[in-house]
């Protein structure tokens, strides 16, 4: 058994919540402490079931306390000198937490590590590792010009990293996901805990960021696999999560790279995010407008 306790923030994601757990202490975990955010299916009520009698600890909040005050709530509940942060729809393959500690253990300053996000056909999936999205780095993304890195990369950078071949060993990269995050507690509390000012999206780059500033090394472990399916807890609240997506990145710019730009670069930032959002949004709005029309006169 690893000194490693592992927290999932559960909001209605079914089934996926029972196989995350399991992986989790198949693969050692000392403990698992699922901290609920008010969900309305039955996903708690089968953990309950499944896992009787189990190192599993259930913190029921009744309301959505949003994801990084969730995350926190599971910080207290824990003693382990190692913490796991998985998404209640990410399965641990086989010796990926063991890789994970094993890499966390060797450098001292390494503070926190993530594994290989997979998806459900084994292909790498965006956001596991990532440079911090700069001004530039999100208007290339946000256009639709990030897949010109391949031909360009000094001209169209890209702040995830799933083009680049994958590495062979254990790299620094600025950030991983919160959807699978090992880190050391003396670290954590180096740093200090999630910010609660961000409800989802985007606490994760934070994170990073101030583990960065404090010297922590931030490492990808490639040999770590982790199924991500993904997208299972927003599924049913896509415009509320599009919501909070953007202002989190927002407050990430402002927190952290608005005094290395020009000034006039803030307006035109927040200008261009509301815009991205009400496009998003208002295609997204039309599709489901169409898909409810064929499905009424299919």
């Amino acid at each position: 058994m690893h000194e490693c306790d592992v927290v999932v923030v559960n909001y209605n994601a079914g089934e996926l919540l029972c196989e995350c757990v399991g992986s989790a202490l198949r693969e050692g975990a000392r403990k698992v402490i699922v901290v609920d955010n008010g969900s309305q299916d039955a996903s708690i009520e089968r953990l309950e079931r499944q896992f009787a009698g189990k190192c599993v600890t259930i913190i029921r909040n009744g309301r959505n306390l949003g994801f990084a005050a969730a995350c926190n709530l599971g910080i207290q509940a824990s003693d382990a000198p190692m913490l796991l942060f998985l998404n209640p729809d990410s399965i641990l393959s086989p010796g990926a937490l063991s890789r994970m500690l094993e890499v966390l253990n060797d450098e001292s300053r390494a503070g926190m590590v993530g594994g290989l996000l997979c998806n459900c056909d084994g292909s790498e999936q965006p956001g596991g590792r990532r440079a911090f999205p700069t001004p530039k780095r999100a208007l290339m993304r946000a256009c639709g010009l990030a897949p010109l890195v391949r031909r360009f990369p000094s001209i169209f950078a890209d702040y995830l990293l799933d083009h680049e071949p994958l590495p062979v060993a254990p790299i620094s990269v600025d950030a991983i996901s919160g959807a699978c995050m090992l880190t050391k507690r003396a670290a954590m509390d180096d740093v200090g805990h999630w910010d609660e000012g961000y409800f989802l999206h985007c606490e994760d780059l934070d994170l990073c960021m101030r583990f960065r500033l404090k010297r922590w090394t931030v490492l990808f472990v490639p040999d770590a696999r982790v199924t991500h399916v993904g997208g299972v807890c927003s599924a049913s609240r896509p415009f509320f999560v599009e919501w909070h997506k953007h202002k989190g990145m927002l407050r990430f710019y402002k927190k952290f790279l608005r005094q290395h730009y020009p000034r006039v670069l803030w307006p035109l930032i927040v200008v261009g995010v509301w815009l991205r959002l009400a496009l998003i949004s208002t295609l997204r709005a039309s599709r489901l407008a169409k898909a409810r029309l064929g499905a009424r006169h299919g």
